[in-house]
Order: C-alpha cells, then structure tokens, then sequence
C-alpha cells in the first residue's frame, strides 16, 4: 500500500500544483487513500520532496530524483549530443553537436537541478542560468560526470 501511495503522490505532484500538504492530502483522499496528515509528512520526508518555485510565483512539491529510465536516457543524449561544459559565475554555457540543444535543454529542463533558475537554446549553445556561482559549479560537475561515466561503458 505505502508503495503504491507513494507512486501516485509522484504521479499527483508531477501533474498539479501542489503547495501543501493539505492539498497533497485530499488529493490522496479523492484517489481512495485512506491516510492521515502524519502519514503524508512521513512520505514527503521519506521521499525526500522539495518545493521549488513555479512559473507563477508560487511553491510547489516536487521530487529531487529522476527515474533511473531517465536518468541512462539523459546520459546517453548528453554524452552523444554534448561537446562542452563551461562556467562563468552563475551562468554555464553547454556546448552541443548541431541541432542537438533544443533536446538537451528539454532533457535538463525536465530535471529539477536545485540552485537552477532556467535556460535557452538555441541551435547549438544552450545558457543555464543558476542562482549562485556554487550551484552553477554544481551543474558542471553533475554533467561532466554523467558524460563521463557514460563514455566509460
């Protein structure tokens, strides 16, 4: 039962706009989970939930992890796709094979990476903007290493 609830508490924070646990709550309710609000905390705590700030200026949960189907299919395309990661204070600059960044760039986009504010592409160049030079150094190392790791196999 814990798994299948927190299965769907990933399906209900990755389709609505959830700021509370309350909301989170009667959500789960409305689905046919008979739970407490003692149990959802635990869940947020157990499933290591964040809240990040929406498009619209407000706080929502969201899970820090990727799936692990993502997580090989992301490495794969930046390891493939990518040429070059560089940083400059809060923004990093990832270079990539032509007509390759606007994938990329949804890949990345579809990650939350904490301290990321957003990014663009264009057709080969791709500009993440971070909220601090550490977060941005961050980013670099997570990239780098994944490329890496996946070039290793």
């Amino acid at each position: 039962m814990k798994t299948l609830r927190q299965t769907k508490i990933l399906d209900l924070i990755k389709n609505n706009s959830i700021e509370t646990q309350s909301e989170l709550l009667e959500l789960l309710k409305a689905e046919g989970f008979k739970v407490t609000q003692a149990t959802v905390s635990r869940d947020i705590k157990e499933m290591r939930l964040i809240k990040v700030l929406d498009n619209d200026g407000k706080y929502r949960y969201a899970s820090d992890t990727i799936s692990a189907a993502e997580d090989e299919s992301h490495a794969y395309l930046f390891s493939t796709a990518v040429t070059g990661v560089e940083v400059t204070h809060t923004l990093v600059v990832i270079k990539t094979r032509s007509g390759m960044a606007q994938a990329v760039c949804a890949a990345l986009d579809s990650t939350y990476r904490v301290g990321v504010i957003g990014s663009i592409a264009g057709d080969d160049t791709i500009f993440v903007a971070a909220r601090t030079d550490a977060a941005a150094a961050n980013l670099v190392s997570d990239l780098k290493k994944m490329i890496s790791e996946k070039n290793t196999l």
